[in-house]
């Protein structure tokens, strides 16, 4: 793919200046074509006949648009737009298609995840566990030793026709000598024989604090490791499981933006993660970037590694980058999600809350005063409103000496946040990040506090109420799948991925207010309001064709709309169906054992494997002797709330950020 990142932004001030548009327009995007437009500049793309949800401050809909370069440059009427087609211009029948501005979901971990995209099995949307057992036993016969089968996250038990998780036997019954691991949520993960084997779990085993090793009547493990509720001894195993090569994390990570941008996803901010240290685990994705090889626009935070000394790496990080260093592409967001680790109040809502480390408010207001003093952006992990509480005090505390004034800062998940809560958010000038991580735990959550309290967990209505900036995204992997659609499906019918009703009326969103939050809203939280998010003149031309009308649709429909025409900075980077000539080329997937090739990503009913089963030839690198072993060693895993660092172990620890 051809280098097209570069277009500097004086260049589409000048290009939107000869279009006839007024410096106060391109501002604020609030209108679609010039009275007396100049339609002597001539468009790159025009795409009509079209329904196109511009997401605009009216909540406007138009039939066609115009790209010049990697910006809009009308968008109106077909009479209106046609009117800047010249001799090159290239024309694309929408066919009435819905077009909705790219999608930009406000908080995932799309670094982390690329890099182990094509190691990993997604059961996200597979609609029967029969189906996710058929797959995983495929999938055994074709991985070589000593790789792994993983399925990680994105996946909940109530999605299942039967309703329920997978057993122990059932699992060991279709994996034979393979290790499998597989993570439900952030409460337990299901190993079978040959994982234990190889990670050298015993009944002399013992697991961390926090943790627990279920075993049977012989003092035997089970396979089943559980949170209780710190997730250590979850990532702990799968980070002693083999890795990717460099070649094989950079098709993944590339084949995993194609991923969203099949979904319609073309911007992510990027929390960070465990074991994800700036700036040297960021080579990949910076490698993509200046190659021109990235088809979704990444704002990166960056997550302490070090617990105990998390101010350290702020100030170290400080003083070699800035936010909003970079380009449209690619730049540097802010700190966060995790501050310090004392702060880290875990989401895992089969267990008990936690209660925080009464060291936490001295660690947290030494990071945030330097953050403030600097005008350094930051998020903050943040479920229940008890941790919020003893967050804000820190805040209000620190922005008494240090003014937040101008500096957006976000709380991401904010699950049980009160209304007195909100209003010191607004008075601070926050906002908050909301996650569909209640439509894969709602069942849980309901089961351990009460339907009415379900009910209003998040309270999304009253955040939007009290005007306080509010956007959606997925935290994918690990708890919540990538897919952004059924956090849309979430918003707006009040449901569980399996089903279950959540929330009245009174908490639920309309369709065009449930996309903003995917769209034009999520912009603040980058820093970017009026370059992405709607569809008018001026903005970065990204936007998605959708499958299905997601408008008039029914409710169930929306978790399952694709786009079948992505296009990000003003080229097509995903095209299906009849804009499938309109796609880049296809690109090889490694190793050629990889899920990926067999199912793809999120759950399509074309992508179930009937293939024939081989065994292909080994094709990794940096990973164990195939028949070594060696013992699971717990002992100097720290808890979270003490110094020493955890980053070896992590694949991610705490929370679907981190």
């Amino acid at each position: 793919m051809e280098n097209y990142h570069k277009t500097k932004r004086r260049d589409f001030f000048k290009l939107a200046l000869a279009a006839g548009f007024s410096t106060d327009l391109l501002h604020k995007c609030s209108s679609w074509v010039q009275n007396n437009p100049d339609t002597s500049n001539k468009a790159d793309w025009i795409l009509h006949n079209g329904r196109i949800a511009t997401q605009d401050n009216k909540r406007s809909f138009a039939e066609a648009l115009a790209i010049k370069g990697n910006r809009f440059l009308a968008v109106g009427s077909d009479k209106e737009v046609m009117a800047y087609k010249g001799d090159k211009t290239k024309l694309i029948n929408l066919n009435r298609r819905t077009v909705i501005p790219g999608l930009n979901d406000s908080h995932t971990h799309l670094i982390r995840g690329g890099l182990n995209y094509n190691l990993e099995l997604r059961w996200d949307g597979v609609p029967s566990l029969a189906d996710a057992l058929r797959m995983l036993k495929e999938q055994a016969v074709r991985t070589p030793a000593p790789q792994w089968v993983r399925v990680i996250g994105g996946w909940s038990e109530f999605q299942f026709a039967e309703r329920r998780m997978p057993t122990l036997a059932e699992i060991n019954a279709v994996s034979q000598d393979v290790p499998v691991f597989i993570l439900n949520l952030y409460n337990r993960a299901l190993l079978n024989r040959a994982a234990l084997r190889s990670l050298g779990i015993d009944r002399n085993t013992s697991p961390p604090p926090g943790a627990v090793i279920e075993k049977d009547s012989n003092g035997n493990p089970t396979g089943m490791l559980i949170a209780k509720p710190n997730a250590t001894i979850l990532y702990a195993a799968i980070a002693q499981g083999p890795r990717l090569g460099l070649e094989d994390q950079i098709n993944s990570s590339r084949h995993y933006m194609r991923e969203m941008n099949r979904l319609g996803i073309t911007s992510v901010i990027d929390a960070g993660g465990g074991g994800q240290n700036y700036p040297d685990d960021y080579q990949i994705i910076q490698k993509l970037h200046a190659e021109g090889l990235m088809t979704v626009r990444v704002a990166y935070n960056l997550f302490t590694q070090n617990p105990g000394n998390e101010k350290g790496d702020f100030e170290r990080w400080i003083k070699i980058a800035n936010p909003g260093q970079g380009d449209d592409f690619y730049q540097l967001n802010g700190a966060g999600e995790m501050l310090v680790f004392s702060a880290a109040d875990f989401e895992d809502f089969t267990e008990p809350r936690p209660d925080l480390n009464p060291t936490m408010e001295g660690d947290l207001t030494e990071v945030i005063k330097l953050l403030a003093a600097n005008k350094w952006p930051f998020r903050l992990h943040a479920t229940y409103n008890q941790s919020i509480s003893r967050f804000l005090n820190v805040f209000e505390q620190v922005n008494q000496d240090v003014p937040f004034a101008g500096m957006h800062w976000i709380l991401d998940h904010a699950e049980t946040i009160s209304e007195k809560n909100i209003e010191r958010v607004k008075a601070l000038g926050g906002g908050i990040a909301i996650q569909h991580r209640m439509a894969f735990q709602g069942e849980y959550f309901i089961d351990r506090y009460g339907s009415e309290a379900a009910s209003h967990t998040p309270p999304i209505k009253k955040i939007m109420a009290m005007d306080v900036p509010l956007s959606g995204g997925t935290d994918g992997t690990r708890v919540a799948s990538y897919n952004p659609w059924p956090g849309l499906y979430w918003l707006v019918s009040g449901k569980t991925v399996g089903g279950t009703p959540l929330y009245p009326e009174a908490n639920r969103l309309n369709r065009m207010e449930a996309l903003r939050l995917y769209t034009t809203a999520a912009a603040w939280f980058s820093n970017q309001e009026g370059n992405k998010g709607s569809i008018v003149p001026g903005q970065l031309a990204d936007l998605a064709v959708l499958s299905e009308d997601y408008f008039s649709v029914p409710e169930d429909r929306i978790k399952h709309l694709e786009s079948v025409l992505t296009i990000v900075d003003g080229k097509p980077v995903y095209g299906s169906a009849e804009f499938s000539e309109l796609s880049p080329p296809p690109l090889p997937i490694s190793p050629d054992w990889s899920p990926v090739k067999y199912y793809g990503g999120y759950h399509n009913d074309s992508k179930i494997s009937l293939v024939s089963l081989r065994h292909p030839r080994q094709r990794f690198s940096n990973i164990p002797n195939s028949k070594s072993q060696h013992k699971f060693n717990f002992s100097n895993l720290s808890s979270l709330s003490t110094s020493g660092s955890l980053s070896r172990f992590w694949g991610g620890l705490m929370c679907g950020c981190c």
